[in-house]
């Protein structure tokens, strides 16, 4: 054949058979004559016949395809999770797409209509800092459309979603700090939207109350999530008139930024200011000294969340009310290491 795709009705021409009949030996219906089934399939090979993706999709009332929207792909966090998604849905048969917003609500939004349009069978999604689309989230959670969040999450909604337990890693950041004999500590604040910058930023607050030394919003300084943020945060940090001696971040893109540029204007690290960081980036462990650092489980969040949403794909797809929204809560691990260790022992 010189045509780019044999149709069900190439093979019927050729065989001189209806097109049902091709359909049905191609599904190894029992009602069809074996010799008619031996005849189909062997022209099929011969042809390279491959079903048509749409025709299918509209028969099983699926697409097979999954969207996935994440805010960026600067450091491995979204890739890792991203790699436990796929271990769930491929063996299952889906394709999974994936688009990244660039910390833009605009481009979620974009992201979103796109692949919509392509009837995938659901969402997984991690928002960005600037997410305005809580209206469009709320509408497909409303219409029974199979959504989960993971990681970076919407306060008001009530939907499935994977995260860790953000205030008490926070916490026991802080906390570790403040056993190093830290007293004056900065917190590298991310956005206000974001639910997980909310809850360190609460961590970090309650960490300071537990151990009796005050909350001084001096030294919370809103700097947002990228490197380049933590090295405006340096440069106002060696502003000051009295130095801190340890910094928290939000994450670990803000801390490095900040320890780098702190470095460059002769602060020690750890001896001067002790570090520590948040999402264990690969670049943790590049920088020197190596980066304190809560270990966030990426693979098991994407498993968990890819779990949860064929959950719901299969709950609807047997027509059943709709399924109460889950929360699952994993655990964490904070990784000491030599920029947060002021003392020896």
């Amino acid at each position: 054949m010189s045509k780019s795709r044999v149709t069900i009705k190439d093979l019927a021409k050729e065989l001189k058979i209806s097109t049902s009949t091709v359909s049905r030996a191609l599904c190894d219906k029992w009602d069809v004559n074996p010799e008619t089934r031996k005849a189909v399939l062997e022209l099929a090979e011969k042809w390279n016949y491959k079903p048509n993706p749409i025709s299918l999709s509209l028969k099983q009332s699926q697409s097979m395809f999954i969207g996935v929207i994440v805010p960026e792909f600067v450091n491995s966090f979204f890739s890792e999770v991203i790699m436990g998604i796929q271990s769930v849905l491929n063996p299952e048969g889906y394709h999974v797409l994936i688009m990244q917003s660039n910390e833009s609500h605009e481009n979620e939004l974009r992201n979103m209509q796109a692949l919509e349009a392509q009837m995938v069978d659901g969402f997984l999604i991690s928002v960005t800092q600037e997410s305005e689309n809580t209206s469009y989230f709320s509408d497909l959670i409303r219409n029974n459309f199979p959504v989960v969040f993971f990681n970076r999450i919407c306060a008001e909604l009530s939907a499935p979603h994977v995260v860790i337990d953000d205030y008490k890693w926070a916490f026991s950041a802080v906390e570790h700090l403040i056993r190093q004999g830290c007293r004056r500590i900065v917190h590298l604040a991310g956005s206000e939207d974001l639910l997980i910058a909310q809850k360190r930023k609460s961590g970090y607050m309650d960490a300071l109350r537990k151990y009796g030394l005050p909350v001084d919003e001096s030294l919370i300084i809103d700097c947002g999530i990228m490197m380049e943020k933590g090295i405006m945060a340096a440069h106002r940090i060696l502003e000051m008139e009295k130095l801190p001696d340890g910094i928290f971040a939000v994450n670990d893109p803000v801390a490095i930024g900040a320890m780098k540029t702190l470095q460059k204007n002769r602060i020690r690290i750890p001896e001067d200011i002790a570090v520590a960081g948040f999402s264990e980036s690969k670049e943790a462990l590049i920088v020197e000294p190596n980066l304190t650092s809560v270990e966030q489980p990426t693979f098991e969040m994407g498993r968990n969340a890819a779990q949860l949403l064929l959950e719901q794909i299969k709950h609807n797809s047997n027509n059943e009310d709709k399924l109460p929204s889950k929360s699952i809560i994993l655990d964490a691990k904070l990784n000491i290491r030599e920029s947060s260790l002021k003392k020896t022992s």
